[in-house]
């Protein structure tokens, strides 16, 4: 598990996003000799849970989350798993 880039997706998340609940999952060891594994970036689950998402659809969601992690998307992320939700859900 590359625990500085986890550090570094909670931290994004946390500041653009205020989340009550967020977990993230290095996935990367599931994806071993995979194409996109081969440059370095990794892959990852982020299950989230904020009021940030009020009102908006499950695609606007997924859109926020990866705008909050846009300097990772090019370098340290390959492939993003979200599961976004607010409060009440």
């Amino acid at each position: 598990m590359n625990v500085q880039r986890v550090e570094r997706i909670e931290a994004l998340l946390r500041e653009n996003l205020s989340p009550e609940f967020l977990e993230i999952e290095d996935d990367s060891h599931h994806h071993a000799g995979h194409a996109g594994a081969q440059n370095g970036a990794g892959h990852f689950s982020v299950k989230i849970c904020s009021r940030a998402f009020i009102g908006q659809t499950p695609i606007k969601r997924h859109r926020m989350v990866y705008a909050a992690l846009a300097s990772m998307m090019d370098s340290d992320i390959h492939a993003l798993s979200v599961d976004a939700t607010v409060p009440t859900e």
